[in-house]
């Protein structure tokens, strides 16, 4: 689980770069369940998607601030 502090002290492109990790491994476990129609570790799934929110989250006020400075 990624800790908010952690991620505000990123780059934007350090962010990106995760993200596209996190919906990587979020499309593999999809695909691992419609094959599989189990996961060995279900939880894992709902921890990446919250992760990938955090970091959504935290690029978008990033984002924001740059353009209002």
């Amino acid at each position: 689980m990624l800790k908010a502090k952690e991620l505000i002290n990123q780059s934007i492109e350090e962010l990106e770069g995760t993200l596209e990790d996190l919906s990587r491994d979020i499309f593999e476990l999809k695909n691992e369940l419609k094959l599989a129609r189990k996961l060995e570790k279900p939880h894992l799934l709902k921890e990446k998607r919250k992760d990938r929110a955090k970091i959504l989250t935290v690029v978008n006020q990033k984002k924001s601030q740059g353009s209002q400075s």
